[in-house]
């Protein structure tokens, strides 16, 4: 039996035999309790345990402390500089750009006056001559880099960031990954999967640059990825991923084709992923907790009741939660997320690194503002993030601020014909009923 009562994970399984499955398992579930314990059996006059203590006015003694500042001064030194451990990830740059200004924008933290500029200024090196974004200047286009690269100028907020863009060689570079079939491709002779069409629609949308050549046979393309578990998968028949399947929804949801999807089947599969000893989400069947899957899994939820409330469907939805349980998800972020040296890791016994940093601080985020307005806040006050985008992972008010410039640019051109496009209706929809809800001003 595990310390709370309950049987563990592997005194369930039908033939009670440990596997190596069930063993990691166990020692994961073991792990997290530990750190649950460590808080609750903390007593006045022991030394204090990382995240507690009263640091804030607006807390108590025993109150669960997410250490901002500690997790923004560690953000701000890799912004700057990255040691030389990490030169195996040189084709990943602009994702480091945008995760750590991302992380920092959640935390409300992100100084547009300091980084803007600076992020501008490296972004446009990874440019390609003939449209899209690289993972390091002088590299191949590939869609990946090229979500990250828009998406950190969109955080950064400024015309001038927004300028960066060649949008006629970017419509040219997302034309070229297109494929017959309806998805698009990661790059030049590159493989086809799921994230390839979320790239291409976000960042065809964030452009305001998405037209119907760009979406012809997506719908379709992405239905093929969905598996008898409801979920959706990278490619046809293979297993239901919890990233995939954020992907591949908010893909459809961007250009108002969620429909496409069986919804039903899709929530009845995610919501058997959050985990119930650690709070946590799994990305799959049988995985370990993992919190990047706060946002991958737990951005699925409101997704999905935005869907729902776009297509019209007789569908009864809650008004004040989206099918998922926010306190036990960021109490296992908080508690066994948090490192003593800055940022944020997978699970106890793992480093912290930029890329869970800033997705279980963005599933937070999602977890903590409900589709009704309403706040969800555990521990200290002090612990609520600002609000990010469901179908770009940007703050809302910078998906918003785009629109002001992009939505007043002539219609674009490329090769001598007017293409024109704009943002997927799903999402300026989702957002423009969001800010109705919220009572907060629109830039259209």
């Amino acid at each position: 039996m595990s310390d709370f009562g309950a049987p563990s994970w592997s005194e369930v399984v039908l033939d009670c035999h440990p596997t190596i499955t069930s063993l990691e398992q166990d020692k994961a579930e073991n792990e997290v309790i530990n750190c649950f314990k460590a808080f609750l059996n903390k007593k006045d006059g022991e030394p204090e345990v990382f995240f507690m203590g009263n640091k804030s006015e607006d807390g108590h003694k025993d109150d669960i402390f997410l250490e901002k500042e500690l997790h923004c001064n560690w953000l701000k030194r890799g912004l700057l500089a990255l040691s030389p451990s990490f030169k195996g990830l040189d084709a990943s740059r602009p994702w480091f750009v945008y995760w750590i200004s991302h992380a920092l924008e959640v935390l409300g933290d992100y100084d547009e006056s300091l980084w803007a500029s600076r992020a501008a200024s490296f972004i446009g090196r990874c440019q390609h001559t003939t449209g899209g974004f690289a993972g390091g200047p002088g590299q191949l286009a590939h869609l990946a880099p090229t979500y990250a690269a828009v998406s950190a100028l969109v955080i950064a907020g400024s015309e001038t960031a927004y300028k960066v863009v060649d949008r006629e060689l970017m419509y040219r570079f997302l034309m070229r990954m297109k494929c017959p079939e309806g998805g698009f491709r990661m790059h030049e002779e590159g493989e086809t999967d799921i994230r390839g069409s979320y790239c291409a629609m976000a960042v065809a949308s964030m452009l305001h640059m998405l037209t119907d050549e760009l979406m012809e046979g997506l719908p379709d393309y992405i239905r093929r990825c969905q598996t008898w578990e409801g979920g959706l998968a990278g490619e046809a028949g293979l297993e239901a991923h919890g990233g995939y399947s954020y992907c591949g929804l908010a893909a459809l949801c961007i250009i108002g084709k969620a429909d496409a999807l069986d919804l039903f089947a899709f929530l009845r599969w995610a919501a058997h992923k959050q985990m119930s000893h650690e709070g946590g989400f799994q990305g799959r069947a049988n995985k370990l907790v993992d919190s990047c899957y706060a946002f991958w899994m737990g951005g699925i939820f409101p997704l999905l009741h935005e869907a729902f409330r776009q297509s019209g469907q007789d569908v009864a939805l809650p008004s004040s939660h989206s099918w998922f349980a926010p306190s036990p998800l960021q109490t296992y972020v908080f508690l066994a997320c948090q490192t003593q040296s800055g940022g944020l890791r997978d699970k106890p016994g793992k480093s912290a690194d930029f890329y869970h940093s800033c997705y279980s601080l963005s599933g937070v985020s999602v977890s903590q503002h409900g589709v009704d307005g309403s706040l969800s806040v555990v521990g200290a006050a002090s612990n609520l993030l600002e609000r990010t985008d469901l179908y770009y992972n940007v703050l809302v008010e910078k998906a918003e601020r785009k629109c002001a410039y992009f939505a007043g640019l002539p219609p674009l051109e490329v090769d001598g014909r007017v293409v024109g496009g704009g943002e997927g209706v799903g999402a300026a929809e989702g957002r423009r009923h969001l800010l109705e809800e919220l009572n907060l001003p629109s830039y259209q």
